[in-house]
């Protein structure tokens, strides 16, 4: 089951992302730039693809491939949140779909996805993306430390009991 928790997350993290990208949308033109630190921008660029620009070259029919790709993976998170019993994971999986739907919103309205976040350093730049795609990140990488957690005290509960 879902949580209010769960759901309260789900919409500040949609929201926040949809709420930025719209501020960007009705401030910036694709490609302009506004310097805020000497290793971060703000700036306007359309990501047709995944993540990195992969999968980019798709032709005619990616917008639809992507959406449908989404829709899919969506659709298996989902399953694994309903049943996830651990709290960290099941915060995990909302991050990542939260985060996924964000996009998938883009795609759906712009056929790309709308990314504004530029961090360089000595020249290079980071691929630029959103609050959408931290949120994914910051999802996966939760799913990665409470697995390993996990993990962790399975490895010590099975070394206690051979004692």
């Amino acid at each position: 089951m879902i949580g209010r928790t769960e759901l309260s997350v789900f919409a500040a993290v949609l929201g926040l992302d949809q709420l930025t990208k719209q501020l960007v949308l009705a401030s910036f033109e694709t490609g302009e730039k506004l310097a805020i630190t000497p290793f971060f921008n703000l700036v306007l660029v359309w990501n047709p693809g995944v993540s990195f620009g992969l999968l980019g070259e798709l032709g005619d029919h990616r917008p639809a491939l992507l959406v449908a790709l989404t829709l899919f993976v969506m659709m298996l998170l989902g399953v694994w949140l309903w049943r996830e019993q651990r709290s960290a994971s099941r915060l995990a999986l909302v991050l990542v779909l939260a985060g996924a739907f964000g996009n998938l919103v883009d795609r759906i309205r712009f056929g790309a996805v709308v990314d504004f976040l530029d961090f360089h350093w000595a020249g290079y730049h980071w691929p630029a993306f959103n609050l959408a795609d931290s949120a994914i990140v910051a999802g996966a990488g939760l799913l990665l430390l409470d697995g390993l957690w996990s993990a962790r005290g399975s490895v010590s509960e099975a070394e206690g009991e051979r004692r």
